[in-house]
C-alpha cells in the first residue's frame, strides 16, 4: 500500500489544479500523463481482480469471495510503451461508504490523483453495475467501462450494443473476457486515450423532483463556498443528501450553516416520495439503469447449462452438506495421499546426499554437524512440508477460482449463526485454511465491531496451511488418515464452543447473511498456478529460511551444550503434556512460524522417523498442542493491527490456555487407550 498524498476534503482552492480549462472534478492533484494512475473499480465478483492480474501478474487476490480484496493493490506496468500505475481498489457496490469496502474505495478516490477509471461491469448483470457507473460519472474523471464476462452474458441470452452504450453515456465501452485476457490490451489503449479526453462523460439526471431538490442545494453550495470546493456541487449536494458520512463530515467542518439546509432537502424529499432521501436517490438510479439497459441490450432466452443445474444440489439444505463433506473429505483424502506418496523418495533422495556429503568432512566436527543440520533442515521443508502444502494450495485454488467457497460461506450460515455470527464471516474463516494473516485481515468486511473480533479470534483457530502441514506430516502419516482428520473434528468443536462462549460474553443480534453467489468458472491453469505460488512464496522466502538458520542455531545450541538451559524455560509446558524436554525448542521455533515446530522437531530428536522417539500418544499430544496454541509471529502482528494490544494478549493467552487443557486431555486419553 502507498500513503495517502494528502486530504482532498479539507484542501483549499489555491492547493487546486485546473484540467484542460476546467476545474477538476475531484482531484487536488496535478494530472500527468508521463507516469499516469489508471484505477479499477468494479462491484464485487466483476472480475476486477482478474484483470489486474492479466497485466500485473498475480498480485490480487482474486478468489470469487465478496470483499477479498479489502485494501487496494498496486502495480507498475508498462502500457504502450510507458509506465502507469494500476491500482485493484476493493469491490463495492456504492461509492456511498456504508461499509468498510465501499469506505476504502470512495477513501482513495478522494485523496489520491486519479488520471483514469476503469469502470469494471459484470456484463451478465448489466444493469446493477450501471448503478455504481452513474456515481463515477459524477466524479468528472476519465472513465472507461469494461463489460467484461461478455462470455457470461451471452450464455445467459445477453446481447448488448457497446456503442449504443458508448453514445449514451458518453464515454469509451470496451467488450472483455478478463479470464481469457481478451479485449485486455485494446482496453487499457482506451484508458491512456480517455485519460487526454476533456468530457469526462454524460451525467444522466434523475426525475424533475430529485433533480430540483438537488439543483436548489447545488446553487446553496455555490453561494456559501464558491469556487473553493473540490468537486462538483452535483456530486456534493447528491452525497449529502444520501447521507454519506464523509461528505456530512466535511459539511460539518467547512459549511456547518449549510446542515439544515441538507436537513431540509432530505425531508422534502421523503415526505414526497414516503420513504429516506438515501432510498430515493438509490431508487432514481436504479430505474435509470434499468432504462439504460433495455436501450442497448436485448434478452433472449438463455440455454441452460450443467453448471446452472448444479446448485440444486450444491446449495441444497439437504443435500448441500452431504457434498460439502464429500467434497472437502476428499480434498483432504487427496492432500494426504499425494503427500504420503511423495514424502519418503523425496526424503531418500536428501538422505544420499548427506551421506554423501557429510563423508567428505571429518567425523566429529562442527562443519560435519552444521552441514549435516542443513541439510536436514532443507529435507524437511522440500520432502515433509512441500508435498502436503502445495497439493493444498493448488486444490483450494481450484475451489477458490471454481466459485464454491461462497457456497460453502451460505451453507454455513447456520452454524454461524450459533457461534453468533452472520455466514458473511465465513469468509475470514474458510481464507485461514490458507494463511490466518490475510483471514484475519479480511475481518474488515464485517461492520459490527463486535463481529470483527469474535470472527478475528475464530480465524485464528483455523488450521492454516502451515499447520496442516503439521496434522498430515506427523499424526496423518505416522497415526493414519482417521487419527488427522479427527484433529479437523476436535477443531471444528473448539472453533464452535469457542465462539459461543465469546457470542454469549458479548450478546447482540445476528443479521441474516447477504451474500452474492457467483457462477461456476472452470478454473484457469495459469491463474491456479500463479495463486498458488503467491500462498507458497511466503514459506520459500521465509519459512525455509527461517529453518535453516533454526538448523544451524539448535546444532550450535548442542555445540555449546546449552540444550539444557533453554529446553528448561519450557520444561514446565512439557512435563505436563508429558514430552521429552527436547521438544521445548521446538515449541519456541513455532511461534516464529507454525511448520518450524515439526521441522525443528527433527533436528531436536536427531532423526526424521519420530516414531522411533516419540510414543503414537506423544505425537497426537504434540499435534495437537501445536495446532492450538499461541499464533505465529506474522497472525500476532495482524491480530494487533487489527484488535489493539489488549484483545490480541486476549487471544494469544486463550489459545495457550486451550491448547495446554487439549493437550493435557490427549494425554490420558491415550494413556488410556
Amino acid at each position: 500500500m502507498i500513503p495517502p498524498r494528502g486530504d482532498v476534503l479539507t484542501e483549499s482552492v489555491e492547493k487546486k489544479e485546473k484540467r484542460h480549462g476546467r476545474k477538476s472534478g475531484l482531484i487536488a492533484k496535478k494530472r500527468t500523463f508521463e507516469h499516469p494512475q489508471i484505477v479499477l473499480v468494479g462491484q464485487p465478483n466483476c472480475g476486477k481482480s482478474t484483470l489486474f492480474n492479466e497485466v500485473a501478474g498475480y498480485r490480487s487476490v482474486a478468489s470469487n469471495f465478496p470483499g477479498a480484496t479489502v485494501t487496494y493493490t498496486r502495480s507498475h506496468v508498462r502500457v504502450l510503451d510507458r509506465t502507469a500505475d494500476i491500482v485493484d481498489l476493493p469491490g463495492i457496490y456504492s461509492l456511498t461508504s456504508l461499509d468498510p469496502a465501499a469506505s476504502e474505495g470512495q477513501r482513495y478516490l478522494l485523496t489520491h490523483r486519479v488520471d483514469v477509471i476503469i469502470n469494471v461491469v459484470d456484463s451478465s448483470i448489466l444493469s446493477r453495475g450501471l448503478e455504481l457507473t452513474l456515481q463515477l460519472l459524477d466524479l468528472e474523471i476519465p472513465l472507461v467501462l469494461c463489460l467484461n464476462m461478455t462470455d457470461e452474458a451471452e450464455r445467459k441470452g445477453i446481447r448488448i450494443d457497446v456503442e449504443a452504450l458508448s453514445r449514451e453515456l458518453g464515454i469509451p465501452v470496451v467488450a472483455t473476457v478478463a479470464s481469457r485476457g481478451l479485449g485486455v490490451r485494446e482496453l487499457f489503449n482506451t484508458a491512456l486515450s480517455a485519460m487526454r479526453s476533456p468530457h469526462p462523460g454524460r451525467h444522466l439526471r434523475f426525475s424533475r423532483d430529485v433533480e430540483r431538490i438537488i439543483g436548489r442545494l447545488s446553487r446553496e453550495l455555490k453561494e456559501k463556498a464558491g469556487e473553493d470546493l473540490p468537486f462538483s456541487r452535483h456530486l456534493l449536494a447528491t452525497k449529502l443528501l444520501e447521507g454519506d458520512a464523509a461528505f456530512l463530515e466535511l459539511l460539518h467542518e467547512r459549511y456547518p450553516g449549510l446542515i439544515p439546509r441538507v436537513e431540509t432537502g432530505a425531508r422534502e424529499l421523503a415526505l414526497s416520495h414516503g420513504r429516506s432521501a438515501h432510498e430515493v436517490i438509490n431508487a432514481e438510479r436504479h430505474a435509470i439503469s434499468m432504462s439504460l439497459f433495455e436501450r442497448v441490450a436485448v434478452v433472449r432466452k438463455p440455454v441452460l447449462h450443467l453448471k446452472d443445474r448444479a446448485d440444486s444440489l450444491l446449495m441444497h439444505p439437504l443435500w448441500g452438506y452431504v457434498f460439502l463433506c464429500l467434497i472437502l473429505g476428499g480434498f483432504f483424502y487427496l492432500v494426504f495421499k499425494l503427500g504420503g506418496l511423495a514424502e519418503a523418495p523425496v526424503l531418500s533422495l536428501f538422505e544420499q546426499l548427506k551421506t554423501s556429503l557429510t563423508a567428505r568432512i571429518p567425523s566429529g566436527t562442527l562443519a560435519r554437524a552444521l552441514a549435516g543440520s542443513l541439510i536436514d533442515g532443507l529435507a524437511g521443508g522440500t520432502a515433509i512440508v512441500l508435498p502436503y502444502l502445495l497439493p493444498f494450495l493448488i486444490g483450494l485454488s481450484l475451489l477458490e477460482d471454481a466459485g464454491y467457497l461462497p457456497r460453502v460461506a451460505f451453507l454455513m450460515d447456520t452454524f454461524m449463526h450459533r457461534i453468533g455470527l452472520h455466514g458473511t464471516a465465513v469468509i475470514p474463516a474458510v481464507l485461514g485454511y490458507g494463511c490466518n494473516v490475510p483471514a484475519v485481515m479480511a475481518t474488515r468486511i464485517l461492520e459490527s465491531p463486535r463481529d470483527r473480533f469474535i470472527a478475528t479470534f475464530v480465524a485464528t483457530l483455523v488450521p492454516c496451511a502451515a499447520r496442516m502441514t503439521i496434522i498430515f506430516g506427523l499424526v496423518g502419516y505416522y497415526l493414519g488418515g482417521l487419527a488427522a482428520f479427527a484433529i479437523y473434528l476436535i477443531n471444528l468443536a473448539v472453533i464452535g464452543l469457542s465462539g459461543n462462549l465469546l457470542s454469549r460474553l458479548l450478546p447482540a443480534d445476528t443479521p441474516g447473511m447477504i451474500i452474492e453467489i457467483p457462477v461456476y468458472h472452470a478454473p484457469r491453469l495459469r491463474s491456479v498456478a500463479a495463486k498458488t505460488w503467491f500462498r507458497i512464496r511466503e514459506f520459500v522466502y521465509i519459512a525455509l529460511p527461517l529453518l535453516l538458520a533454526g538448523s544451524l542455531i539448535l546444532t550450535l545450541v548442542d555445540h555449546l551444550n546449552w540444550s539444557d538451559l533453554i529446553n528448561g524455560l519450557t520444561r514446565p509446558v512439557t512435563v505436563l503434556l508429558g514430552l521429552p524436554p527436547e521438544v521445548g525448542l521446538t515449541l519456541i521455533f513455532g511461534i516464529l512460524r507454525k511448520e518450524l515446530s515439526m521441522l525443528m522437531l527433527f533436528q531436536a530428536l536427531g532423526t526424521r522417523d519420530v516414531i522411533s522417539v516419540l510414543s503414537a500418544g506423544q505425537i497426537w499430544v504434540f499435534t495437537i498442542f501445536v495446532v492450538f496454541y499461541v499464533p505465529c509471529l506474522a497472525t500476532i502482528g495482524a491480530l494487533y493491527r487489527q484488535l489493539g494490544a489488549k484483545r490480541t494478549l486476549f487471544v494469544v493467552l486463550y489459545t495457550f490456555v486451550i491448547a495446554l487443557m487439549l493437550g493435557l486431555a490427549a494425554r490420558g486419553l491415550a494413556a488410556v487407550l
